[in-house]
């Protein structure tokens, strides 16, 4: 539990420098975390990295991970990322002669899209009017709702949620941490009321809550499925970048869709 703590306190703190940094300092962080988490995905998969269909992975996963590119270059955009990376993988298929399987090309691009376009959303937050309010608000959301279904969990917790694939999680953890991520974003609505509406940061903390939760289910149920206990190493403690933003991919991206932010 020490090392757990100390990990998460230094980590946090310079994810949250970076954060208040902008620009390319987080963007590159972000750019980082995607490559290494795209990694843990292929290693996951037990698919060699220096394979010619893996490095196309990692190359989608970077240009995904980038809302602008250094030196006024073009960036790309998710639908030209999309075609090409589906055309290589596809053509690999055929150069290969079938050693390179559809089965891959489908890992790696459902990969490549799940860590990228999760990033690229997290950077793209960040480059709104007023700084840092709209990131802020979604990780509190997200951490709240976190903290909150742990605590209230182990406090209360008796109806398991989906014990086939967490265990350790209750319904009443879940409602728990809505309940407080609700908290979180009606007091930027409050202590912000020019920047955003109530009914725009319930949804948000909705979003948070429930699809990071969600998310948090989906990257279990994929470990699970492939019989380890961890995406990674990188976090003493705390697993690898997939155990540490499994909500962050999720959300992030669903809140701009869905148009909250």
């Amino acid at each position: 539990m020490g090392q757990r703590i100390v990990t998460g306190v230094v980590a946090g703190a310079a994810f949250l420098v970076l954060l208040w940094l902008g620009g390319w300092y987080y963007s590159l962080m972000l750019a980082v975390l995607a490559l290494i988490g795209f990694h843990e995905f292929v290693k996951l998969n037990k698919l060699p990295a220096l394979r010619a269909d893996v490095l196309c992975g990692f190359a989608a996963t970077l240009l995904l991970s980038l809302p602008r590119l250094p030196f006024e270059w073009t960036t790309p955009s998710a639908e030209a990322v999309a075609w090409i990376l589906m055309f290589v993988l596809l053509s690999a298929t055929v150069f290969s002669k079938n050693r390179i399987t559809l089965e891959h090309s489908a890992l790696l691009f459902i990969g490549a899209f799940y860590i990228g376009l999760g990033f690229r959303y997290m950077a793209a937050t960040r480059d709104l009017p007023h700084g840092m309010f709209w990131p802020l608000l979604v990780f509190f959301c997200i951490w709240a709702s976190d903290a909150g279904a742990y605590f209230v969990g182990k406090a209360i917790g008796r109806t398991k949620l989906w014990p086939a694939i967490s265990p350790n999680k209750t319904v009443e953890g879940a409602l728990g941490g809505l309940v407080i991520a609700l908290a979180i974003s009606l007091v930027f609505a409050i202590v912000w009321p020019d920047w955003i509406g109530y009914g725009t940061a319930i949804g948000i903390a909705l979003a948070a809550a429930i699809a990071g939760q969600l998310g948090d289910l989906i990257q279990s149920a994929y470990k699970r499925f492939r019989g380890v206990k961890d995406s990674g190493n990188l976090l003493p403690g705390h697993g690898g970048v997939l155990d540490r933003t499994d909500s962050w991919l999720i959300v992030f991206p669903l809140v701009h869709l869905l148009g909250l932010i």
